[in-house]
């Protein structure tokens, strides 16, 4: 082999040693890329701006329901159904008197219980027990959408108990019968308001907003206005007081 054909194949050598290295980078770029590809194609989160809009709103009652009962008590079932009897006339005459018609009441069946008195000797030793008579248990609930008359006989139920009747009666539950209106209200406002929000944090960023990725709705919660209630992660629902805030959140997720 001359000199000539020793150069020409160091060359060729060179050549193909250089083609290769070339093909090698390339080859890495193209995988590099097609990696970085897939991943920003599966894990998009760094190119997402998620904000938590709220909606709230006051509203006022529009149902009121008060549970009640009354208790009659005789050694004889007879008498004690005489009694309750001529009581239920009382309680129906009463809130009559106050605005609350006879619909809006409802009377549950009596309830029966037999009375028994516990027996003790000189030393205090119990040594039995004997009969002691009937107790009739009449459970009444109104409920109703006209809520001063109710209001007021709760004030006023000390005038039946100056007649005799052993009147019990709980606080009153206020509700809202437009409750679906009023959620989906609060939907639409804690969506505007976080589409705000996206809005203003990405221009400040020099950045836009593209589409919706993900939203996720928030717990919702009723509580007394003015009051220091806390929020429960299972949602509260007050209906204790007569004018409410409700309020919701939702948190949207925007692609960037």
């Amino acid at each position: 082999m001359n000199k000539e054909e020793i150069f020409f194949y160091i060359n060729l050598m060179d050549k193909t040693k250089l083609i290769g290295q070339s093909i090698i980078a390339t080859a890495i770029i193209l995988v590099g890329y097609f990696f970085s590809s897939a991943w920003e194609n599966t894990h998009y989160s760094y190119r997402t701006a998620a904000v938590t809009g709220l909606g709230k709103q006051d509203f006022t009652s529009d149902l009121i329901v008060w549970r009640t009962s009354f208790t009659r008590s005789a050694y004889s079932l007879q008498d004690a159904n005489r009694l309750i009897k001529d009581d239920i006339k009382t309680v129906k005459k009463f809130l009559k008197e106050n605005g609350i018609s006879e619909n809006e009441a409802a009377y549950s069946s009596l309830k029966i219980n037999r009375n028994y008195k516990q027996l003790y000797n000189e030393s205090g030793k119990y040594t039995g027990e004997t009969f002691d008579g009937y107790t009739l248990f009449q459970e009444v609930i109104i409920e109703s959408k006209k809520l001063t008359p109710v209001e007021n006989a709760i004030i006023k139920v000390g005038d039946l108990i100056e007649k005799g009747i052993e009147f019990s009666a709980e606080e009153p539950d206020y509700y809202y019968t437009k409750l679906s209106d009023l959620k989906l209200e609060l939907l639409k406002n804690a969506t505007e308001d976080a589409l705000k929000r996206a809005q203003t944090i990405t221009q400040n960023a020099q950045s836009n907003i593209k589409a919706l990725k993900g939203a996720e709705m928030g717990v919702f919660q009723i509580t007394g206005q003015n009051s220091n209630e806390d929020y429960s992660w299972g949602g509260s629902f007050n209906t204790k007081a007569k004018r409410k805030t409700a309020s919701v959140t939702v948190k949207l997720t925007f692609g960037l």
